[in-house]
């Protein structure tokens, strides 16, 4: 009997896509096809801690390794059996414009660098985005037929052999160099720097609730702040 391969995400996808002649933005599928999405990074979570706190614990995949659409079951070296999620502050806490950023294929399906050696694909590490922004394929310079797909894939397949750093090499970065690939907007000079800017000047926010999410820990943490504030220099 035949062997059948199965079929990725992406793959599906697209013969969806040929068979309809259009690709369209389905938020509840999470497909958001040419752009960048950006979700917040929880307050507690025991990604956080295995991706921040325990990625220097991990060791490059061997041979027995399985890939996962899961960043929690990426195989953990036995030293870091005993990660526990802690209850902190959440980065977002302080500077709601950082989060977790991935790229989309054409079709919609989201790349993003989940942690160390390890490209998710349709699964975003810490949740569904809450905010995209929209690219024009028109401006992809790079030569070549399905240009845009190519330097997705070909990002995605160099991060796969590169250790998560949280402030130099980052999901950020693996969006970027996607970007690089394509030459889009005949530019080779996207980084996490620019990224974080544009995405902030045009992302848009899938729903009101996406919103909340992202913004109403820093308004309470202001709150209680001005708050503590006045209380003390009333006195």
């Amino acid at each position: 009997m035949a062997e059948v391969e199965a079929q990725t995400a992406a793959e599906t996808d697209m013969k969806h896509y040929h068979g309809s002649g259009s690709v369209t933005m389905d938020v509840e599928r999470s497909r958001f096809p040419y752009c960048v999405v950006w979700t917040p990074i929880p307050v507690l979570t025991s990604r956080l801690k295995v991706i921040f706190s325990g990625m220097s614990l991990l060791t490059p995949p061997q041979p027995h390794m399985t890939t996962t659409h899961s960043v929690s079951r990426v195989p953990l070296p036995p030293s870091s059996a005993g990660i526990t999620p802690l209850l902190t502050c959440s980065p977002k806490w302080f500077f709601p414009i950082i989060g977790h950023m991935g790229i989309c294929t054409s079709t919609g399906v989201i790349r993003d660098f989940a942690g160390p050696y390890f490209v998710s694909e349709d699964n975003m590490a810490f949740g569904k985005p809450a905010k995209y922004w929209k690219l024009d394929p028109a401006q992809v310079y790079a030569s070549g037929p399905n240009a845009w797909d190519t330097a997705v894939h070909d990002a995605s397949e160099e991060y796969k052999h590169r250790m998560h750093n949280l402030c130099c090499d980052n999901c950020h970065s693996h969006v970027a160099l996607a970007l690089n690939l394509m030459h889009y907007n005949n530019s080779t000079n996207w980084n996490m720097v620019t990224l974080c800017f544009f995405c902030l000047l045009y992302g848009k926010y899938v729903s009101i609730g996406a919103f909340v999410k992202t913004w109403l820990p820093f308004v309470l943490l202001l709150g209680i702040i001005l708050t503590v504030s006045l209380v003390f220099n009333l006195r």
